[in-house]
């Protein structure tokens, strides 16, 4: 798969230097990989989670573009992407620390 914003991956490594290992393998896993669905997805990432819509459904359909959570590392990084299935392409979106994801989700 093809990988955008990789660079998010080096400037959060640079702050959080522990998690580089486990975001160079991630890197690393998808870009060798090839993955149709989630269900694909999980396979090699298993705590991989799809992100509701704002409507609270999830997107069913596989040509769709589906935000996605991995955990890094044992939650060292919560790492948001979207994945377009069709066109083999993961857009990283952002990545941070647990508590970073955990304090943003809560305000909403």
């Amino acid at each position: 798969m093809e990988i955008i914003g990789a660079e998010k991956l080096d400037e959060f490594a640079q702050r959080h230097p522990n998690a580089r290992s486990a975001l160079n393998r991630w890197s690393r896993l998808i870009d060798e990989g090839t993955f149709r669905s989630i269900v694909e997805l999980r396979e090699t990432f298993p705590h991989a989670d799809p992100v509701p819509t704002r409507s609270g459904e999830l997107s069913r359909t596989e040509g769709r573009t589906t935000l996605t959570v991995f955990n890094i590392g044992g939650n060292k990084a919560r790492l948001t992407a979207f994945i377009q299935y069709r066109k083999q392409i993961v857009s990283i979106r952002r990545v941070e620390t647990h508590a970073e994801y955990s304090k943003r989700n809560l305000r909403g």
